[in-house]
């Protein structure tokens, strides 16, 4: 997914939105510190419920994994948890995550938790915990083959861990290969207890197609390190799937696809720029425009969420896209947050008390911190290439058949600006596309109410029926 901020002095951070994998509970009763621990994160006018469970196994090793019961992101694997007499440290490396506590008694564990931001955390032992199911994740019995495959890419450095699934007869079939959103996803694209690329997947090979959904790299089954990649890497990572499906029997090779979410589908047209067997695009809530453009409008939309002003919500607009260009242009990072120190102070001097508070910036010891974390999420190789990234000259360069999907209440790749965007770069290529506006759905093509990004995780409905049918109906048409 792209980022989005939350009210707590607005800038990027991976805040339990990616879900790695889900795993099963198991719990020993031989250290004070295995269990279940609930606490409750405030973080400005957001509560969140936080739950590590910490097990012991046969030969004494701890290990952990961490739920957001309140945005249903459950059994996020931490890398370290150590223990040492009364005190615990556990650790999330690829969301820069760290929980450091005390334990006061045998039910109460007194700690802070750090994400950019440094948060103070009480646990207290319970015996809760569980994973909710969603409704519409498939149900066996299926009515066609699904495989767990590994495949490799062509210097056999990245080993990747996939499922494909493949309609029932004899063949040969159109296929695809799905390509997740922005951070470590993996094959079901699980974020919040939904498995929206399963329920995709389930339903186009019911439906005559076959899909191949793949774990990123550094997730699940698959090899390789996520964090020192970039959306470049990454297409090279889905050119290895598409290599893959070129093995199989069962494929029309003539009606191969791809299709992306989010950024998913910035990369969809990448790929299909440097392979000539490419023959259709689904991109779904694809960026249209300059990603900085892209995230500044997602600022301004998600603040508006919040019931931030609209002028407070501009005024953060416009500092975010001048932080955002000093970043991007100065390396080192003394002089980076110097120059964006320099900018906020001068910048303050020009807003009034009220969207200064609104903002969590009215001290200077808070835009010293924003700074420095703005810093902090931009010299990640990723997060620099991606906003600096253009996607227009990619999808000017397309040929096949392109369907582009967004939805009306998205407000992480809004409309009309990325929709009218892609129209305009599509309008110069060679594809015969087609661009939908679907009322009523959110980034996740969820049928939304509020339709803000804490509400994704309230939903039932991971993937709506009703783009399900439309993605069907087109690919019958164009490609089938």
């Amino acid at each position: 997914m792209l980022f989005a901020q939350r009210k707590t002095v607005f800038f990027f951070i991976l805040f339990f939105v990616f879900v790695i994998s889900i795993l099963p509970f198991a719990y020993a009763q031989t250290n004070p510190f295995v269990g279940t621990w609930n606490g409750l994160l405030k973080t400005g006018s957001i509560e969140l419920q936080i739950v590590f469970h910490i097990r012991q196994d046969s030969t004494g090793r701890i290990t952990s994994s961490m739920d957001s019961p309140d945005q249903n992101a459950y059994g996020i694997p931490c890398d370290k948890t150590e223990i040492k007499d009364q005190n615990i440290q556990v650790e999330i490396t690829k969301l820069f995550l760290l929980f450091s506590g005390k334990l006061l008694n045998d039910s109460v564990i007194s700690g802070t938790f750090t994400q950019g931001i440094q948060f103070p955390l009480e646990l207290k032992k319970s015996h809760t915990g569980s994973l909710r199911p969603r409704p519409q994740h498939p149900k066996p019995p299926f009515p066609y083959k699904s495989e767990e495959i590994t495949f490799y890419n062509s210097t056999k450095t990245i080993r990747y861990g996939a499922t494909i699934t493949i309609p029932q007869g004899e063949g040969p079939f159109p296929a695809a290969v799905m390509i997740t959103g922005s951070g470590p996803q993996d094959r079901d694209e699980t974020i919040f207890g939904h498995k929206p690329f399963w329920v995709i997947a389930d339903f186009l090979t019911r439906n005559g197609f076959i899909i191949l959904r793949v774990d990123d790299r550094g997730v699940g089954k698959s090899s390789g390190n996520f964090a020192d990649a970039t959306s470049m890497d990454f297409a090279s990572d889905v050119s290895a799937a598409v290599d893959y499906l070129l093995t199989r029997p069962e494929i029309n090779l003539q009606k191969i696809g791809l299709i992306g979410h989010s950024e998913g589908g910035m990369i969809a047209p990448v790929v299909a720029n440097k392979r000539k067997n490419i023959h259709f695009l689904i991109l779904l809530a694809a960026p249209g425009v300059k990603i900085s453009e892209l995230m500044a409008e997602q600022n301004y939309a998600v603040l508006k969420s919040r019931q931030i002003s609209e002028k407070t919500s501009n005024y953060y607009t416009r500092l975010f896209k001048k932080v955002n260009s000093l970043f991007l242009k100065h390396n080192d990072s003394a002089l980076a947050v110097k120059k964006c120190l320099q900018y906020l102070n001068r910048w303050v001097k020009n807003i009034d008390t009220t969207s200064l508070k609104e903002l969590q910036l009215e001290s200077p010891e808070n835009r010293i911190q924003y700074a420095k974390n703005m810093y902090q999420s931009l010299r990640l190789p990723w997060l620099r290439y991606f906003m600096q990234f253009n996607p227009q000259p990619y999808l000017k360069k397309l040929k096949g058949n392109v369907l582009a999907l967004f939805g009306e209440k998205d407000i992480q790749v809004t409309v009309p600006l990325n929709s009218e965007g892609m129209k305009k770069a599509l309008q110069k290529s060679k594809a015969v596309f087609e661009i939908m506006v679907l009322p009523g759905l959110n980034h996740l093509f969820q049928t939304c109410r509020r339709c803000t990004v804490d509400e994704y995780a309230s939903l039932e409905e991971t993937f709506s029926p009703a783009a399900l049918d439309i993605m069907k109906n087109w690919l019958q048409k164009y490609v089938k």
